[in-house]
C-alpha cells in the first residue's frame, strides 16, 4: 500500500511538471528557418539552448519556411496553432513582402490576422520587425518599417523593432548573398529577441 502511494505521488509530480512546460512557436521565413546554415545553427535552436541555460522549461518549435510571405504564413498558421497549441508565438514575417515590393497595407492586414488567430486560441504574440535595404528608397522603406510599429501599437503586442539589429551594416556577418546572416550572427539575433522575450516568459 505504501509503495503504491509513493508511485502515485511521483507520477502526479511528473504529470504536473509536464503540464507546466510551455511551447514557443517561431513563425518566420528564411531568416528563422536557417537558410544556408548547418543543422542546429539557426537562432531558434540557439534560443532553445538559451532557455534551458536560463532555467526556463519551454520547448521551441520552428515552423519557419524559407521564402514565406505574410500571406503564406497567414494561411498556414491556424493549422499550426491547432496542432502545437503554443503558449507564445514569435511572429517573424514580412521581409519577403518587402523584397517583392508588396504594399505595406497588405502586410499590416496579414500580421493583424495572424495576431488575432493566435489570441483567439490564448496564445501570446511577440512581433518581430524588419527593415529594407537602402536601394528600395526612403518612402517605401519608412512605410514598411512603420507597419510593424503600427500593428504592434494597435494590437498591443510587444515588438522587436529589427531582427538584425546591431549587425545589419557588418557585411562579414552575412552569407555571400548579402541577405542571410551567417552562423556567427545567429547568437546576436537571439540576444535581440531575448531582450523582449524574457519579460514575457516571466510575466
Amino acid at each position: 500500500m505504501l509503495l503504491r502511494s509513493i508511485v502515485i505521488f511521483f507520477f502526479a509530480i511528473m504529470v504536473s511538471g509536464a503540464a507546466q512546460a510551455a511551447t514557443i512557436l517561431v513563425w518566420g521565413d528564411s531568416l528563422s528557418a536557417g537558410y544556408g546554415l548547418r543543422p542546429k545553427q539557426d537562432w531558434p535552436t540557439l534560443l532553445q539552448t538559451r532557455l534551458e541555460r536560463e532555467g526556463f522549461r519551454h520547448t521551441v518549435i520552428n515552423g519557419s519556411v524559407s521564402g514565406e510571405t505574410s500571406s503564406g504564413g497567414r494561411s498556414r498558421l491556424p493549422a499550426a496553432l491547432d496542432r502545437h497549441e503554443p503558449d507564445l508565438l514569435i511572429l517573424e514575417l514580412g521581409a519577403n513582402d518587402g523584397l517583392r515590393g508588396l504594399p505595406p497595407r497588405l502586410l499590416a492586414e496579414n500580421l493583424a490576422a495572424m495576431i488575432d488567430a493566435a489570441r483567439s486560441r490564448g496564445t501570446r504574440v511577440l512581433l518581430i520587425g524588419m527593415q529594407m535595404p537602402p536601394n528600395y528608397g526612403p518612402p517605401y522603406r519608412q512605410r514598411f518599417e512603420q507597419t510593424f510599429a503600427d500593428v504592434a501599437r494597435e494590437h498591443k503586442v510587444p515588438l522587436v523593432p529589427f531582427l538584425l539589429d546591431g549587425f545589419a551594416e557588418r557585411h562579414e556577418m552575412f552569407q555571400s548573398d548579402g541577405i542571410h546572416p551567417t552562423a556567427e550572427a545567429q547568437e546576436l539575433i537571439v540576444d535581440t529577441v531575448w531582450r523582449q522575450l524574457v519579460s514575457m516568459l516571466k510575466g
